[in-house]
């Protein structure tokens, strides 16, 4: 079983989570963030509205297990979802937060991504760290260099940023061209 998502998986699911239930933008939200900047589902639960510069585009991104913290930016698709969901929610200090104003759960997140999962018809069950994953999958295949797909992700271990490289088709795609 594949232990990432692409593109199209990730957009499917974000249509489908928009569709369910009275919170469908807060999730179509929840799942983009996570993939676009890798964030672990902890990272994710725990992302505040102070940790979002709107003015400048930039999410300064805390990373949990050690990793580095960095600052990303976060394009025009991005923004308007998180003004979106920040007049859907003007209270409260986390950016993924519950009806009570507290921050969703890391258990509570997988249940949803779960949900959201199986809504979608994907046919393998799916789970938050398939986001992350898809993000360190689609960089690489974008042919960005390691060591800044090691930052982006908060890896102090080089180590755990190979493996993105190793399986990224686009690492052979010129290997039988004619010279």
């Amino acid at each position: 079983m594949r232990e990432y998502l692409t593109p199209a998986e990730v957009e499917l699911l974000m249509a489908t989570a928009r569709k369910r239930g009275r919170h469908g933008h807060r999730d179509a939200t929840l799942i983009l963030m996570t993939y676009r900047h890798g964030l672990r589902v902890g990272e994710a639960c725990a992302l505040t509205w102070d940790q979002i510069d709107f003015d400048l585009g930039d999410l300064h991104v805390s990373r949990l297990k050690g990793g580095k913290p960095s600052v990303h930016p976060i394009v025009g698709d991005e923004l308007r979802a998180l003004r979106r969901l920040r007049r859907e929610y003007p209270e409260g200090r986390f950016v993924f937060q519950t009806e009570l104003k507290g921050p969703m759960t890391p258990p509570g997140v997988r249940q949803l991504i779960a949900r959201i999962g199986a809504a979608s018809g994907l046919p393998w069950p799916v789970h938050p760290h398939m986001l992350r994953h898809a993000c360190g999958f689609k960089l690489a295949n974008d042919g960005h260099d390691t060591r800044a797909l090691q930052d982006y992700l908060g890896h102090r271990n080089i180590q755990h940023t190979v493996r993105y490289t190793e399986l990224a088709a686009g690492r052979f795609k010129d290997f039988w061209r004619a010279r």
